[in-house]
Order: C-alpha cells, then structure tokens, then sequence
C-alpha cells in the first residue's frame, strides 16, 4: 500500500467511486416496425387499464379507478413516445 501505518480509505479513490469515462456508441433509432410493435404492446396494455378502470368505477371503487386510469395514462403516453421519439 503506502508504506504508513494510516488509514487510507478516505484518500485513496476505490473501484466504488471512479467511473470510466467511456464514450457511449452512438444511438440509433429503433425500426419503424419495432416501433409499432411496442406501441401496440402499450395500446392493448392501455385497454386493459381503461377496462379496469371501467369497472371499478362501476363497482364503486374509487381508489381503484383512479390507480387504472393513470397506469392506463402513463400506457398511453410511453406508447405514442416509443412512435414519436423512436
């Protein structure tokens, strides 16, 4: 180590804090049909949160309803983003 008697743990830099500074590959856009895949993915997960949603609204559960209608929400949103952003 150094050659001291003293603790180093907070002078010398461990595997736990450095960070390779390794240029990330370029990104690249997902294909066109991927795309629509994944979105229809997010459209039939949405329908099922709205169908959740539905019916604990009609079985008088407002918690419910409310958790379905937002993941239905978010669903939606990141499915129009996969197609948007690609």
């Amino acid at each position: 180590m150094n050659g001291s008697s003293e603790p180093t743990a907070l002078t010398e830099p461990t595997a736990l804090t450095e960070s390779p500074q390794s240029p990330e590959p370029p990104r690249e856009p997902r294909p066109i049909i991927e795309r629509i895949g994944l979105a229809a993915v997010a459209a039939v997960l949405a329908t099922v949160f709205g169908g959740v949603a539905a019916a604990s609204w009609v079985g008088g559960e407002p918690f419910l309803m409310v958790m379905a209608g937002a993941g239905c929400l978010m669903t939606l949103w990141v499915g129009v983003l996969t197609l948007v952003r690609g």
